[in-house]
């Protein structure tokens, strides 16, 4: 997902998760069971993890992940799933008919396309959360890819979502999978295979709220939004999308008594009834490579893209009903230096998001649409993949070279601790309790105070 070329990392991007973003505590607030965390927002608003950790301090253990894989660790209790994609035997050629590009081309900081040559299983991972121990490794589909992948993304980039009895493992064009705790399937669906952008690869996760899954499958083909029975896989609903290839996470609200599917796109923002799949509304659209997942917060919705261009619409959906171009259901809009790969952080009234790929940060207060700080540099960060989370006032930011900057929560740029890790980080942490777990490309990394 991911930069210049790619986008798909989605990594980290992205990816996932349920959206139990409205309504009273439950016990989900205190695990980390989606993309974002349990408000979809990035914050875990009971923890206070670490300000400061090493490879000899603060590290409570630190476990080799099989395969490679994008996806954010979720958390339940004591258990941590997460996906990978493994290879398999000896390289054997892959399906995909390749352009001169992908063959030899230099695509990103020198490094080519990555073919579909071998053999992946595609597996998701329970792992205790006290010891790192693996509790089990199921494979859930194995196949030689139809197409290779952006040189920063992998078969594996989605987040899984659970409820706190299943988990929903969703491998894009190697199907989508419902698993209880105890590692046995109970359901599986094949939706195809996608034709994503320049061969780049996927990453978007589905998102979970009540008995509803819902899954985007935007594409270079015949795209769609599908919704199943989150216990038995039955299709409830599908629409037809007029969208290229996007790789965020749907965010699922309930607002006025209704729960909608709010959804970014490279030609329209729209929002979709979740029981019935019917348009609410829409908007104008947001740039290429449509990443972020949107946030939503005392009435207002946030959505953010920054692929060749920038946008920022905040959306009140009081006023949202019909074609809401060039109408008061826009609250506030902003084009420049907007997030890429990253989603942004929704922290207090504070809305945080990074410049395309970049060490860049730019703080908004959301009531106003008035930058509080920013843009700024962020020390010693190049390039971000991760999205930020927050906790304890307290904002966390990830880059791909393996540093995490802790900043004070506030009204300007004030970095309380750098801590660097030997790995490079693309998925986003997850924070559960006073412990926050980072997935590197060779390590998952448990921190809490010693």
């Amino acid at each position: 997902m991911k930069k210049v070329a790619v986008a798909v990392v989605l990594l980290s991007l992205s990816t996932a998760a349920v959206a139990w973003v409205a309504g009273a505590p439950s016990e989900s607030d205190k695990y980390w069971p989606q993309w974002r965390g349990p408000s979809a927002n990035g914050v875990a608003s009971q923890s206070n993890p670490p300000l400061e950790w090493s490879e000899t301090r603060n590290i409570q253990w630190k476990v080799a992940i099989p395969g490679k894989g994008y996806s954010t660790p979720i958390i339940w209790r004591d258990t941590i799933f997460l996906l990978s994609a493994v290879p398999k035997g000896e390289k054997v050629g892959g399906r995909q008919a390749l352009t001169d590009w992908q063959k030899s081309g230099e695509i990103f900081q020198g490094r080519s396309y990555v073919k579909g040559e071998w053999r992946q299983q595609f597996v998701l991972l329970a792992l205790d959360r006290a010891t790192g121990k693996k509790k089990w490794q199921r494979v859930l589909h194995e196949e030689i890819p139809h197409e290779g992948i952006h040189p920063t993304n992998t078969w594996a980039s989605a987040s899984p979502v659970t409820d706190g009895e299943k988990v929903w493992a969703f491998f894009g064009s190697r199907g989508l999978y419902c698993v209880d705790f105890e590692g046995n399937l109970l359901w599986k669906k094949d939706l195809g295979e996608m034709q994503t952008r320049n061969g780049w690869g996927e990453g978007a996760s589905p998102a979970l709220h009540g008995d509803v899954l819902v899954v985007v499958w935007d594409h270079e083909g015949e795209s769609f939004i599908v919704a199943f029975n989150k216990n038995s896989g039955k299709e409830l609903w599908r629409q037809p999308r007029d969208e290229p290839s996007t790789w965020f996470t749907p965010l699922i609200v309930e607002h006025g008594g209704q729960a909608q599917v709010i959804t970014p796109g490279t030609n329209n923002i729209r929002s979709y009834d979740l029981l019935t799949g019917e348009l609410i509304w829409k908007g104008p659209g947001m740039t290429l490579n449509a990443i972020p997942t949107p946030i939503y917060a005392d009435g207002v919705v946030y959505l953010t893209s920054g692929f060749r261009g920038n946008a920022l619409y905040a959306v009140r959906l009081d006023k949202a009903r019909g074609d809401i171009t060039g109408t008061d259901a826009i609250v506030w809009e902003h084009h420049r230096d907007t997030p890429y790969v990253p989603s942004p952080l929704l922290y207090d009234g504070t809305l945080y998001f990074t410049k395309h790929l970049r060490g860049i940060l730019t703080a908004f207060d959301v009531a106003t649409g008035k930058p509080r700080f920013g843009p700024v540099r962020l020390p010693g960060v190049s390039m971000i993949y991760a999205s930020p989370v927050g906790a304890a006032g307290r904002v966390y930011i990830t880059s791909r070279e393996g540093k995490v900057l802790v900043l004070k929560h506030g009204a300007e740029l004030n970095v309380l601790a750098t801590n660097e890790l030997d790995d490079d980080f693309d998925a986003s942490p997850a924070i559960v309790g006073d412990e926050i777990y980072l997935r590197g490309h060779k390590f998952l990394y448990r921190i809490s105070q010693d």
